[in-house]
C-alpha cells in the first residue's frame, strides 16, 4: 500500500511550459524600450543638466550671479563629458559652434524684445548671459549622441537645396522682425524635400525606421515641454511671463522643430564633410 502511494504521488520534474511567439516578441519589445529610454537618457544628459542646474540655482544661492552660476555649471558638466567619454572631442568642436550661433541668435532676440532673462549675471553681452548659449548646444549635443548611441541611418538627404533651406530657417529668425514670417513657407519645402526620407535606428539588435519629419516633430515638442519648464526656473521670460509664469504658446513647438531641422542639416553636413575628409 505504501509502495504504491508513494508511486502514485512521486514528484516528478515539471518545466515551465516554452515561451510563446508572443511573449518572446513581447519580452524583446520591452528590453527594446528599455534600451531606448537608456539611450535617451544619456543623449540628454547635457540638456537634463542644464535644467537641474536651473533648479538648484533657482533655489539655492551660491553668492555668486545666478546666471554666471549657470555659466561655470555648464562648462564644468562639458568637462566631466569630455573627461568620461560620453562625449567626444568632435561633439564638442559642434557644441562649440551651436553655441556661437545660438548666442548670436538671442543677442538679436532679446534686443528687439522677443523675450528677456529677469536674473543677475554680468558675464553677458548686451542683455544676454553668456550661458544662454549652451541651451542651443545642448539640442546639437543631443542630435550628435542619439546619432552615435542609435546607429543613424538616413536616407539620402537632397543636400544642397535642404542646406539651403535651413539657412533660410535661421535667417528668417532675423528678418521676420520686418519681412512676412517664412517660417510655414519654408517648412512646406522641407517638407516636400524629405517626404520620403526615413531614419533607421538601432536599438539593441533591432532596427526600427520612422520618417525623419516625425522624429523633427517629436523633439520639438520635447523642447517646448522642457522650455516651459525652464521658464519656470526662470531661465528667461517671454513678454507677459514678467507678471507671472503662463503656458508658453504651442505655435513655439513650430519655432523649435525649425531650429532642430537646422541643427541636423548643420550635424549631417558636419559629419559627410568629416566623412569625405578621411576618405
Amino acid at each position: 500500500m505504501l509502495d504504491r502511494d508513494l508511486r502514485e504521488t512521486d514528484a516528478r520534474p515539471r518545466y515551465a511550459p516554452a515561451m510563446t511567439t508572443t511573449t518572446a516578441r513581447a519580452g524583446s519589445r520591452l528590453l527594446d524600450l528599455l534600451d531606448f529610454g537608456y539611450k535617451q537618457a544619456l543623449s540628454c544628459l547635457f540638456a537634463v543638466s542644464i535644467v537641474v542646474g536651473l533648479a538648484i540655482t533657482h533655489f539655492v544661492d551660491f553668492g555668486l550671479a545666478r546666471y554666471d552660476t549657470m555659466l561655470v555649471w555648464c562648462i564644468i558638466v562639458q568637462i566631466v563629458l569630455l573627461a568620461t567619454k560620453i562625449e567626444t572631442r568632435d561633439e564638442l568642436l559642434v557644441i562649440c559652434m551651436f553655441h556661437v550661433l545660438g548666442l548670436a541668435l538671442e543677442v538679436f532676440k532679446v534686443a528687439v524684445g522677443s523675450w528677456s532673462y529677469p536674473d543677475a549675471g554680468f558675464l553677458r553681452i548686451g542683455d544676454v548671459p553668456i550661458y544662454s548659449g549652451f541651451m542651443y548646444a545642448a539640442i546639437a549635443s543631443y542630435i550628435c549622441q542619439a546619432w552615435r548611441r542609435f546607429d543613424l541611418d538616413i536616407d539620402s538627404v537632397p543636400m544642397v537645396p535642404t542646406m539651403i533651406t535651413a539657412i533660410l530657417f535661421y535667417v528668417n529668425f532675423f528678418t521676420n522682425h520686418w519681412l512676412p514670417d517664412a517660417r510655414w513657407p519654408l517648412l512646406i519645402v522641407v517638407a516636400v524635400l524629405m517626404r520620403k526620407t526615413w531614419v533607421r535606428f538601432r536599438v539593441r539588435q533591432t532596427v526600427y525606421r520612422m520618417p525623419l519629419l516625425v522624429s523633427f516633430l517629436l523633439i520639438g515638442f520635447f523642447i517646448w515641454f522642457v522650455e516651459n519648464i525652464a521658464t519656470i526656473l526662470g531661465a528667461w521670460s517671454y513678454p507677459g511671463q514678467e507678471a507671472g509664469w503662463t503656458l508658453v504658446h504651442a505655435s513655439k513647438i513650430g519655432s523649435w522643430m525649425v531650429l532642430v531641422i537646422f541643427s541636423f542639416m548643420l550635424v549631417l553636413w558636419f559629419k559627410q564633410r568629416k566623412k569625405s575628409l578621411v576618405d
